[in-house]
């Protein structure tokens, strides 16, 4: 084979565009972001954003229920901490004078 025929440069194209095939496959494989030869990564922004708001949003939610949550284990907390402490007198005519 002649090192400036027509095949080597048809062998050295056919190697580079498998390349890129390949090492593109890899990246989608992985979940790496795809890449284009004129402007670089690409990155779904689209599904990107909708997914980030989508993970604010359940984050969100949960952050309320577990502030919710948080204020009346207080709460009890508060009640149990007083009973505890008080004396033993104060708290039977509190019960009795709920009855």
């Amino acid at each position: 084979m002649s090192w400036g025929g027509p095949g080597f440069v048809i062998a050295l194209v056919a190697i580079s565009t498998a390349g890129w095939i390949i090492n593109n496959w890899i990246r989608a494989r992985h979940g790496y972001p795809m890449e284009d030869e004129w402007s670089g990564k690409k990155s779904h922004r689209t599904d990107v954003a909708a997914d980030a708001e989508r993970k604010i949003g359940l984050l969100s939610s949960e952050n309320e229920r577990l502030t919710g949550q948080i204020s009346r284990l207080e709460e009890r907390i508060a009640v149990l901490e007083r009973i505890a402490t008080d004396p033993a007198e104060r708290t039977a005519r509190e019960i009795d004078s709920l009855r």
